[in-house]
């Protein structure tokens, strides 16, 4: 079964008509996108949009011979008009199922947005799924096959996927398919590199893909730090690259949120960000978390509050006990243990630290000692990782990967 992206973009197109933003304005050439629709085997249209023959034409297909046009989502724009050769496009109820002559047979998907997916079998028996922009699927049992394909907004609504890898429609070799693209997020490397985290993609207008081919997906990496400054967006950047997973443990170091007002509101603040799905942990153990041969992601955030704990119970911040050896080997080897963890952790692990050593210079002993300690522990857990990134000014910069 092949499909072929006839558009890729959001209901009103990217770049969107007279918006000045800087995403639009680099929406050029094979970064721009018409609306989504989809053209499987050159016999079922998913979603009509303006210039579909046209869109076709340049896909080097023709709609000739579709049989069956199938709406996702209500249509607010202007009237389109339906090409001569074209039978009347309609909506299929929830639950209901189609069969073609071709036999590919159609089962519409709930959805917990106005309109309707699609779940489509090919001839030979390939499973594809496709979303409706700004949807999730609403209802999901497990049990049943992955799909081998899924198209759907990973971009607006990466809880969608979320929903559909707990439920098991979405294994580790899914094809998994950004569409519906707005001006959310830059095009070219960083659409790709957000994609990637959430172990998706992203083709441009008028490629024809084959659903079953799994070798384009991405591989995820294991362990990815995520290095910055204060108010970097660390932390955020972080919490998006495991929005598209459930059940995500988020893993946090820093204490009692009753410690002080403006500290309770920042841990209020992390707190409403995370999905719904998500567990929390506060605990600055970390060993025995990485050490569990199974379970979910684990968001660590952050390293440098672990190390406060850490340099607190060897006594770091006594100056005899440091210079006299005791409180440099206690930190040393409890640092040990953790990077000895990461190494061996089989679990999906993203961890949050700050980096150090662009500012001003500490004007105490104790602060340059631990920022100091930080750029190590950073350094040595950096070498423990896949990925690496550092966030400035809210832009991730890749640094390993």
């Amino acid at each position: 079964m092949d499909v072929t992206l006839l558009g890729t973009g959001a209901p009103v197109g990217l770049p969107r008509p007279d918006c000045p933003c800087a995403v639009c304005a680099r929406a050029l050439g094979a970064h721009a996108r018409t609306p989504t629709a989809l053209l499987v085997d050159g016999v079922l249209l998913l979603d009509l949009t303006p210039g579909a023959v046209l869109s076709a034409a340049r896909a080097g297909q023709s709609l000739h011979g579709v049989r069956q046009v199938l709406l996702t989502h209500p249509h607010s724009g202007p009237v389109l008009e339906l090409p001569a050769e074209l039978p009347t496009p309609v909506r299929v109820s929830d639950g209901r199922e189609l069969a073609l002559l071709t036999g590919h047979r159609i089962r519409a998907v709930a959805v917990d947005a106005p309109g309707t997916g699609y779940a489509v079998t090919g001839p030979e028996g390939h499973l594809l799924l496709y979303l409706p922009p700004g949807a999730a699927p609403a209802g999901l049992t497990s049990g049943g096959p992955p799909y081998d394909m899924c198209l759907l907004d990973v971009v607006g609504r990466p809880d969608a996927l979320a929903r559909l890898r707990a439920a098991g429609a979405v294994a580790p070799m899914t094809d998994v398919l950004a569409v519906h693209l707005d001006h959310d997020v830059p095009p070219g490397a960083e659409l790709r590199r957000r994609l990637a985290a959430a172990g998706a993609r992203a083709e441009p207008d008028g490629a024809t893909l084959a659903v079953g081919d799994s070798q384009l997906v991405p591989d995820l990496p294991r362990r990815t730090l995520v290095l910055g400054g204060a108010r970097s967006g660390k932390s955020a950047e972080a919490e998006r690259r495991l929005a598209a997973f459930p059940d995500v443990v988020y893993v946090a170091t820093g204490g009692r949120a009753d410690a002080d007002a403006e500290w309770a509101d920042r841990i209020a603040g992390h707190r409403e960000r995370r999905p719904a799905g998500w567990s929390t942990t506060e605990t600055r153990d970390l060993v025995p978390l990485l050490a569990q041969p199974t379970g979910p992601p684990l968001l660590i955030d952050c390293l440098t509050l672990w190390l406060t704990d850490a340099m607190d119970a060897a006594g770091c911040w006594d100056d005899s006990a440091w210079h006299d050896g005791t409180a440099r080997a206690a930190l040393t080897r409890r640092t040990a243990e953790l990077v000895a963890a990461l190494r061996a952790t089989w679990r999906t692990v993203v961890l949050v630290s700050n980096e150090v050593g662009s500012g001003i210079v500490p004007d105490t002993a104790s602060g340059r000692r631990f920022r100091d300690e930080l750029g190590r522990l950073n350094a040595s857990v950096a070498a423990e990782c896949e990925q690496v990134l550092l966030l400035t000014a809210g832009t991730a910069t890749l640094l390993r990967g």
